[in-house]
């Protein structure tokens, strides 16, 4: 048994030796980065991989300015669907970190911000993730209906994308949808599908969780034999990847089988189990269940002191829970109201969106009315200086034939001139020489 702790222990080490060099190596990366789109996958990686609620939210923060002043800048569209992706994780972040502290009227406000600027980029893994946070939001205001359709408009979207691991998680939320409304065999359907998807993925986590669904659906038709043998295969399980939650939740829910099976030392070997990892995690709501199931063996058991000492513990950590519970209802009735002026604000905008919308498809047809009126004016004075151009060309023409006719006519009449200049001058010599001519005709008579 030593040995085998010593096992585990060395292997935590190991785990969180490997953990702690990644962040670190993350960390070193983020500091030599020279790109932007690089120091957002980097703090992306800082916000997943660090544990600590004190320290990654440090980062969240760093991320959300980045993008919002790269956002500021001139960006082409890839660029700009980048950034606007980064940023919606972000808000998204901001929204988890308030559900997990109650705040629920600042967890849906960031939820719904995240998802507007992921319905903008259509990042469809983004909106399925919004879809079940905000589905989550209502499921604690204890708004099964509305849970459900936040659910059902995720897995739609995840089923187009075929994202099986986000996928396996929804199933699970819409089976437990519709366990709280008491339609248990759609419930088994949708918890049976989940665990498919996880055995198929390798999610021994997700197998675990959905065992325990399956488990409490036979425990809620009376099979409990049933039910037990589905609620310690994911004990199981729990106790191979050392899920102290989970192992305190079976625990406890074994020990509650046994005890309706009225096997009440199996019940109380297991429920002191459970209760034990319970308050060495520190969760409110498991203490009380194993304190409560823990009391109900003690009392069948006529064990008084013992059962008085669970019922304390229980209302101890009850009245944790009611705190919780009482500040969580009067934020339900804020987040009411809250989206009742949403949906007149957002009415409203639609409203100016569509004036505005008009407005500008009146301008533009007027723009495009003036624009065809314009060039057709231009076309009309272009054809006419064309129109002047031809004529003018054509007169030209006509000038130069008639020039070049005239040429030919001149040279015509200046060339009979000269020809017959050339004639005369060769029919009749000069006087001289017929002066000559005579005289020597004489001098022979």
């Amino acid at each position: 048994m030593k040995k085998h702790l010593l096992i585990v222990i060395a292997l935590s080490l190991i785990s969180l030796y490997s953990f702690c060099q990644n962040i670190d190596s993350l960390k070193i990366a983020l500091k030599k980065a020279n790109h932007d789109t690089t120091r957002c996958k980097l703090l992306n990686s800082l916000i997943d991989a660090e544990p600590d609620d004190d320290i990654w939210p440090l980062y969240n923060e760093e991320l959300k300015k980045l993008t919002e002043k790269k956002l500021e800048t001139d960006l082409n569209p890839d660029q700009k669907k980048y950034y606007l992706k980064h940023l919606a994780n972000s808000l998204n972040n901001i929204g988890y970190l308030a559900n997990k502290h109650g705040d629920i009227k600042k967890a849906i406000d960031y939820y719904h911000r995240s998802l507007k600027i992921q319905e903008k980029i259509e990042d469809k893994i983004g909106i399925a993730n919004s879809f079940i946070n905000i589905g989550s939001i209502y499921d604690k205001q204890g708004d099964n209906n509305k849970a459900l359709e936040y659910n059902l408009k995720s897995l739609k979207l995840l089923e187009e994308i075929n994202d099986k691991t986000i996928m396996a998680t929804c199933l699970n939320n819409i089976g437990a949808n519709y366990f709280n409304q008491n339609n248990i065999s759609k419930a088994l359907i949708y918890y049976q599908k989940s665990l498919n998807i996880q055995e198929e993925t390798n999610d021994k986590d997700g197998v675990a969780y959905s065992l325990n669904n399956i488990g409490s659906i036979y425990d809620k038709q009376g099979d409990i034999k049933k039910a037990l043998v589905y609620i310690h295969k994911s004990l199981k399980i729990r106790e191979e990847i050392n899920n102290l939650e989970g192992m305190g939740f079976s625990l406890n829910y074994i020990a509650w089988l046994h005890m309706k099976e009225g096997e009440y030392n199996e019940a109380l070997d297991f429920g002191k189990r459970g209760l034990k990892i319970s308050q060495q995690i520190g969760f409110p709501s498991i203490i009380s269940n194993c304190a409560a199931t823990l009391k109900y063996i003690y009392k069948r058991q006529n064990k008084y002191k013992e059962a008085f000492e669970m019922y304390e513990l229980e209302l101890k950590m009850r009245d944790s829970i009611i705190n919780q519970k009482t500040r969580t209802a009067s934020v339900k009735k804020q987040l009411e109201y809250m989206y009742e002026k949403k949906e007149i604000f957002m009415k409203a905008e639609q409203e100016k969106k569509d004036a505005l919308t008009n407005a500008e498809l009146k301008q533009k047809e007027k723009e495009r009315n003036y624009f065809i009126v314009g060039f057709s004016l231009v076309m009309v004075l272009a054809l006419f200086i064309l129109r002047g151009y031809w004529q003018k060309q054509k007169a030209n023409k006509i000038i130069i034939e008639q020039k070049k006719l005239v040429d030919v006519k001149q040279k015509e009449i200046l060339d009979s001139i000269h020809y017959a200049k050339r004639i005369q001058t060769t029919l009749m010599p000069t006087e001289n020489y017929i002066n000559k001519q005579l005289n020597q005709l004489k001098s022979t008579i």
